[in-house]
């Protein structure tokens, strides 16, 4: 139970309903900033308005799951307000007092260094993120049906990155009857790729393989679907790119020769907003009664 703990929930989208819901039913207090007009009840639970003072007594603070912009903006779909962490607010908090998120940008991480505030990105533990590959990659297949004029089943498919989300994604297109080439980067992952029935590759050989492809899936935060793979690609492909913001793929160039290509993070919220927001709720909840066994303040 989290009975006396007080946690702020600030902005957020669809996924942050699940979060308090499982965070009354533990006891906690609860107190919402950046909710005005959510008209979901929840019993116990506090609004108030973003200001520094309203933080003083915070044992955690829950930002949205992507944290903050660059200049410390925090998205909030349920308030006309503009939310915004700067110098003020990090300074009204508690130094006990924990700030989780589902990623940080640098902005967030070197706010929470110069006030001495522990930063917690929900999305680095591998239960979270492994969880979080399920809706991702059902999210990602609705946007390749959505995109394409030919079934999944024998289509041939890259993913590239056999990673938390590439496994479950590659898994995924093979169930679904596709034929799937796994692009890697170790010696080990190309064994499992192979042991998994998988076609692997290395990434170095990328555009040398990429001119019979259907669909490419990345999921390398890096820029590796290049211009120069995006030349050898047949204009029928499609290019969908679930790493995170600015993505790994030259989406110029792609508009250019006229290959449809897709940024999409975030998925599990839009697809699956009440299965995401449990995710983080069970994480959330997890890492603060760890906390207390720790005989640590959350």
């Amino acid at each position: 139970m989290l009975t006396g703990v007080h946690i702020i929930v600030a902005g957020g989208d669809a996924r942050q309903l699940e979060v308090i819901r499982r965070l009354t039913e533990l006891d906690a207090t609860v107190t919402l900033m950046g909710f005005e007009r959510l008209d979901t009840p929840f019993s116990g639970v506090t609004k108030t308005e973003w200001t520094p003072d309203a933080l003083r007594g915070a044992d955690a603070l829950l930002l949205p799951v992507a944290g903050t912009e660059e200049d410390g903006a925090i998205s909030a779909i349920f308030t006309d307000q503009e939310l915004k962490f700067t110098d003020d607010y990090a300074a009204a908090l508690p130094k006990t007092c924990k700030i989780y998120t589902g990623l940080a940008r640098p902005y967030l991480r070197k706010l929470g260094e110069k006030h001495r505030l522990t930063v917690v990105e929900l999305f680095e533990r591998d239960d979270v993120a492994i969880y979080n590959s399920i809706p991702t990659a059902e999210g990602a297949l609705m946007m390749a049906i959505q995109h394409t004029d030919i079934t999944i089943h024998g289509s041939r498919c890259m993913v590239l990155g056999l990673g938390r989300t590439g496994m479950t994604m590659a898994r995924t297109l093979q169930g679904l009857g596709a034929v799937v080439m796994a692009g890697v980067r170790r010696e080990d992952a190309f064994a499992r790729a192979y042991e998994m029935g998988f076609e692997p590759f290395y990434i170095a050989d990328l555009a040398r393989l990429a001119g019979n492809i259907d669909l490419i899936f990345n999921t390398i935060p890096n820029m590796i679907v290049t211009a120069q793979v995006i030349s050898k690609l047949p204009l029928r492909a499609v290019i969908i790119d679930l790493a995170s913001k600015p993505g790994g793929t030259d989406f110029r160039f792609a508009e250019k020769r006229g290959i449809k290509a897709l940024l999409a993070p975030g998925l599990p919220g839009i697809v699956a907003p009440k299965t995401a927001g449990r995710i983080i709720a069970n994480s959330l909840c997890q890492s603060i009664l760890d906390d207390y066994k720790q005989g640590e303040a959350p």
